[in-house]
C-alpha cells in the first residue's frame, strides 16, 4: 500500500471513528470501540475498502498513533479527538509543569481573551513538546506556540488526562494560565 492510499484510509478512519460512524452505519460502544470485521465490511460497502492487513499497517505505522486496537485486535478506536460523546475511560493524571498548544496567529487575540475552548471536541489538546505544537499550529496557518502553566492549573484543581497516543487532554484552559 502506498503512502497516498494509507493517508486516504487514515483520514477516512479518523472521520468515521472520531466524528461520524453513522455514515457507514458503524456501531461504536460507549468507549468508542468498533468491531474490526464490521468496520472493514461497512467500509468496503462504502467504497473505501481495505483489508485487515492494511488496517493493521495503518494502526502500527501512524506517526501520531491516532488509532488503537484492543489486545486481540478484534476492536479498534480512535485514541482521542472525538466530536461525538464517548467515554475513553481515562484516569486523571498529574501533568508536567508546562505543556504546549499550537494554534494559528489569527486565533491569538481570542485565546488570550477567552482561553482555549474545546469547541466541538471532547477536550482541549495539549502537547508535551514544542515540536508537536508547531506541527499542530501549522495546520491552521502561521503557527504560534503557547506555553500552558499546567502545574498551576493542576494545583487549582483542574483535571488532566493522557490519551493512549501521548496527547494531554483537559476541558478548558483559562487565559490566566497561558504565556505566549
Amino acid at each position: 500500500m502506498n503512502e497516498i492510499e494509507k493517508k486516504k484510509i487514515s483520514k477516512f478512519l479518523s472521520y468515521v471513528l472520531r466524528h461520524h460512524p453513522e455514515i457507514i452505519d458503524l456501531n461504536l460502544d460507549e468507549n468508542g470501540w468498533a468491531d474490526v470485521d464490521e468496520l472493514i465490511k461497512k467500509s468496503m460497502d462504502n467504497s473505501t475498502g481495505f483489508t485487515f492487513e492494511e488496517l493493521d499497517e495503518i494502526v502500527q505505522t501512524n506517526a501520531k498513533k491516532r488509532f488503537a486496537f484492543n489486545e486481540d485486535k478484534s476492536r479498534i478506536r480512535a485514541s482521542q479527538g472525538h466530536s461525538i460523546e464517548i467515554n475513553l475511560a481515562l484516569i486523571p493524571q498529574r501533568p508536567p509543569d508546562f505543556l504546549y498548544h499550537g494554534t494559528a496567529e489569527a486565533n491569538i487575540s481570542s485565546i488570550l481573551e477567552k482561553g482555549i475552548e474545546k469547541r466541538s471536541r471532547q477536550h482541549v489538546h495539549l502537547s508535551s513538546d514544542k515540536e508537536t505544537a508547531v506541527n499542530v499550529g501549522m495546520r491552521h496557518g502561521k503557527p504560534i506556540i503557547l506555553t500552558i502553566r499546567t502545574k498551576e492549573m493542576f494545583e487549582d484543581g483542574i483535571e488532566f488526562y493522557l490519551s493512549e497516543n501521548g496527547v494531554w487532554l483537559t476541558d478548558f484552559v483559562n487565559s490566566k494560565y497561558i504565556s505566549k
